[in-house]
């Protein structure tokens, strides 16, 4: 018994020594503990990154940084927008991948960059009273495909609540695909607004902004009841690639 002892009291001297800890936990013992549980994980569930694709992890530490805000606004018809990134690289991967890749992991990863927009925006607003969060809402086919909403499930994981304040008074197309006039033309008079919110300041709450033709449509409805909406907020903006392009 006694050699047994003397033999793992040496073993865990030399523990000590070799890693320098004395009684201590070391500084990046959270950071390693994370990673050892992530690697166990990625051999009993193997996963990949949603955003470069390399094994082992939802999302790999390159691509949980290049998803960091930088948040900046543009005016859109006089609508002021705030959004985190450009709708590219990193960012178009793992979005495409939450909301239509079922990879609803990468969400706690997208979260912080559009609460981080929606906190811009109410900055800007410099309301006096409390502003109501709005959601675009998601088709039923959308719903059905995916079994929850993208941009409502993102503000869960920041503890933010949106409020049902629009609602769809016909079927639209898919808006992927189709031009800038079509965009408008898809969503015009598209949606209508619940009773409640006339009279309300509203921030509008989106994924992605285009052309900007929903967030328009969203603005005329809730205006056509007498609510006020201040500004948006969305993840991220598609690149102008040429003028006349974009939002």
């Amino acid at each position: 018994m006694e050699d047994h002892l003397s033999t793992d009291l040496a073993r865990g001297a030399g523990w000590r020594r070799a890693t320098g800890h004395h009684g201590r936990m070391p500084k990046d013992a959270p950071r390693r503990l994370k990673s050892a549980l992530l690697d166990a994980l990625a051999v009993i569930a193997p996963t990949t990154c949603a955003g470069c694709g390399g094994h082992d992890r939802a999302l790999c530490d390159a691509c949980i940084a290049a998803l960091r805000p930088a948040v900046r606004e543009v005016d859109l018809d006089g609508l002021r927008v705030a959004y985190a990134q450009e709708y590219d690289g990193v960012m178009r991967s793992v979005l495409a991948a939450y909301k239509d890749g079922g990879r609803t992991d990468a969400g706690a990863h997208l979260a912080p960059s559009l609460a981080a927009a929606v906190a811009v925006a109410l900055r800007s607003t410099r309301s006096p009273g409390p502003v109501h969060l709005v959601t675009v809402p998601s088709s039923r086919a959308a719903f059905r495909t995916r079994g929850y909403t993208p941009v409502g499930l993102l503000l869960q994981h920041v503890g933010l609540r949106t409020e049902p304040a629009l609602r769809a008074r016909r079927q639209a197309a898919d808006q992927s695909g189709l031009t800038a006039v079509s965009r408008l033309e898809n969503r015009s008079g598209w949606l209508e607004p619940r009773g409640w919110v006339a009279g309300r300041r509203v921030l509008l709450v989106d994924d992605i902004l285009t052309t900007g033709a929903t967030l328009l449509e969203a603005r005329r409805a809730l205006a056509s009841c007498g609510a006020d909406v201040v500004g948006a907020a969305v993840l991220a903006r598609t690149p102008r690639r040429h003028p006349g392009s974009g939002s």
